[in-house]
């Protein structure tokens, strides 16, 4: 990817509802703060942010152009018509794997028993074709509860990512919210940082560092 004067940034931030009738849903842990906190920094580092955010109690930064998303095919659609414009991608957000296979119209009664039928959703970063990728930068997330370097390294290949950043989940690392965390960096040249607990506003600061470097550095 050749350095553009001005990079311009889509970055990708909290969880993805996905509804089981009009009042509950299926969703995650993620608050979006990773995202918000590296769309914070790529605006002091004068990016030309934009922001798609699933449901998040966080102001974004001034200048950041913001798009808000619920589910998960919202969250894809916008992605690829999006990633035209722009020359980064950093996927920091939390997609369902899954989603019900019948939105009820009607709320569904109390019962003793409910079996629900999950559908996969889409695979977004595994749909970015050759052609959108050209010339870009994308950035993806591993989060782990074992064998986090080897997944990480494996997703980081199946993807065709840049670079991705590797969360692991036990009692000593959770990753949701504010708090020092423990991340992996690992890039597609196989270079390997380690920043342990530290804020996530430091791990954003890293994030672009990298992606920087990525932006000078020969296919």
């Amino acid at each position: 990817m050749k350095p553009v004067r001005t990079p311009r940034i889509l970055i990708t931030a909290g969880p993805t509802v996905e509804p089981i009738d009009p009042v509950r849903f299926i969703s995650n842990r993620s608050t979006g703060l990773m995202g918000y906190e590296l769309a914070s920094e790529a605006r002091r580092r004068k990016y030309k942010v934009t922001l798609i955010s699933g449901r998040a109690c966080i102001r974004p930064a001034k200048g950041v152009k913001i798009l808000c998303i619920e589910t998960a095919r919202q969250l894809c659609e916008k992605v690829h018509r999006e990633l035209k414009r722009n020359d980064i991608l950093v996927m920091s957000s939390a997609v369902s794997d899954f989603r019900p296979a019948v939105f009820s119209r009607n709320k569904i009664k109390s019962r003793k028993a409910l079996t629900l039928k999950l559908v996969e959703n889409p695979d977004i970063l595994g749909s970015i074709s050759a052609g959108e990728r050209k010339n870009k930068i994308i950035v993806g997330f591993s989060l782990e509860t074992r064998d986090l370097l080897k997944n990480a390294s494996k997703k980081l290949k199946i993807k065709g990512l840049d670079l991705i950043i590797a969360n692991k989940v036990d009692r000593r690392n959770v990753p949701f919210g504010k708090g020092a965390k423990t991340v992996y960096l690992l890039d597609r040249f196989g270079r390997r940082k380690k920043l342990e607990k530290v804020t996530k506003a430091r791990i954003a600061s890293a994030i672009l560092d990298t992606i920087g470097q990525l932006c000078y550095t020969p296919n």
